[in-house]
């Protein structure tokens, strides 16, 4: 349970502690990927609480969220439209959905928990 957490830190630290920069014309694809990422993460935290996690669908459904989000925002550079919008909109939407569900099962382990 503790190495989730400490992957987390080492990797906020790293990227605090290196130069790296992000080029202007990278930002729409790369928050995007992150958006996806993080989508796909709640999904999987979703899908543990509820006991139907599977670690195939986990890497595959963020590996294929990542690549579909950037792949719509390079489509839509290419048309001269704003295609990333519709992916933000939708991992957006997605995410709080499952936080809001996250949120509902943790709320009632606690109640069944202090209820006994």
């Amino acid at each position: 349970m503790w190495l989730p957490f400490f992957g987390l830190i080492v990797g906020i630290a790293l990227g605090l502690l290196s130069d790296i920069t992000i080029p202007k014309e990278y930002e729409n694809y790369l928050s995007i990927a992150v958006l996806a990422a993080l989508d796909t993460l709640f999904g999987g935290i979703r899908a543990h609480l509820q006991n139907l996690y599977n670690e195939k669908v986990f890497v595959s459904g963020f590996f294929f969220n990542i690549l579909l989000a950037a792949s719509l925002a390079f489509l839509g550079v290419h048309l001269g439209v704003d295609l990333y919008l519709a992916a933000i909109f939708a991992f957006g939407v997605r995410l709080f959905q499952n936080i809001a569900v996250i949120r509902r099962l943790i709320l009632s382990r606690w109640e069944k928990k202090h209820e006994n």
